[in-house]
């Protein structure tokens, strides 16, 4: 079947930190924080397989560096699949960074890295992940910044077998998260707080088959021309690292869909 949630209360449960959540509005908005003790997360209540999954994010205001916030779909098990958006904190005034990859069958290294055009703690912005059997696309406010095509001719391993649970978490990662760990979380400005409101998901629920909503329109969807255009501005004004460019970490050639994806 397929869902169209968007209240905290009855579609997420608290994993971690549940004096570090808060849900107000009626189950309309979604309060996390972090501490130096520990962060906080939640997760979605149902598994689904293929999905187009949206979230309005106020992330962590004035300097948030050291502090990650995530949010993204993950599967069980040591072979697991992962489509992630990750927003690494910086000092105040220095943008934050949308840090994106896919893993499949457990193995990731496909970081592709973003600036905003915008300031994405002064007010509510848009993320959404569309993934249908064709495509992984990752929106900011509607504008498509990313694409992971499913390249199965070519051998390139693409999620669609295991089904995923919605998860978020804001956590201290400041062995890496800001300039490669060479800024740490300042502990006096904490609690850090990330906000959550307007959860839309038009996805399949598991277990109901490979395809237990094959009338909606978003499981054939694709970039066309138009949207093609809008990513490749983002690509060329805001993208700061592209694993598919990057052949001192890949001396012994690029991953295949290098060459045949964006």
């Amino acid at each position: 079947m397929a869902a169209f949630a968007s209240n905290f209360s009855q579609d997420f449960d608290i994993t971690w930190g549940s004096d570090r959540v808060r849900i107000l509005n009626n189950g309309e908005l979604l309060i996390m924080s972090l501490v130096k003790d520990s962060g906080s997360a939640f997760q979605s209540k149902d598994e689904y397989l293929f999905g187009k999954i949206s979230v309005q994010l106020k992330l962590v205001p004035g300097n948030s560096a050291g502090t990650v916030t995530s949010y993204y779909l993950t599967s069980k098990g040591s072979t697991w699949d992962e489509i992630d958006f990750e927003f690494l904190g910086n000092l105040s005034g220095d943008p934050y960074t949308v840090h994106t990859n896919v893993i499949t069958g457990g193995e990731g290294d496909r970081e592709q890295q973003f600036h905003l055009w915008f300031d994405p703690t002064a007010d509510f912005h848009t993320y959404s992940i569309l993934w249908n059997p064709h495509v992984i696309i990752f929106y900011v406010d509607g504008t498509p910044i990313r694409q992971f095509k499913n390249l199965d001719s070519t051998k390139v391993p693409f999620p669609k077998r295991l089904p995923m649970r919605i998860l978020s978490s804001i956590w201290n990662a400041d062995e890496w998260a800001t300039r490669g760990g060479l800024i740490k979380t300042d502990w006096t400005k904490a609690p850090f707080t990330a906000s959550y409101r307007n959860f839309s998901l038009q996805a399949c629920i598991w277990p109901s088959g490979a395809y237990p909503c094959n009338s909606n329109s978003w499981l054939a969807k694709e970039l066309d021309a138009p949207s093609l255009e809008r990513l490749m501005w983002v690509q060329k004004h805001y993208m700061i690292y592209n694993y598919c460019i990057d052949t001192k970490r890949f001396p012994q050639g690029l991953p295949l869909e290098c060459a045949a994806t964006t």
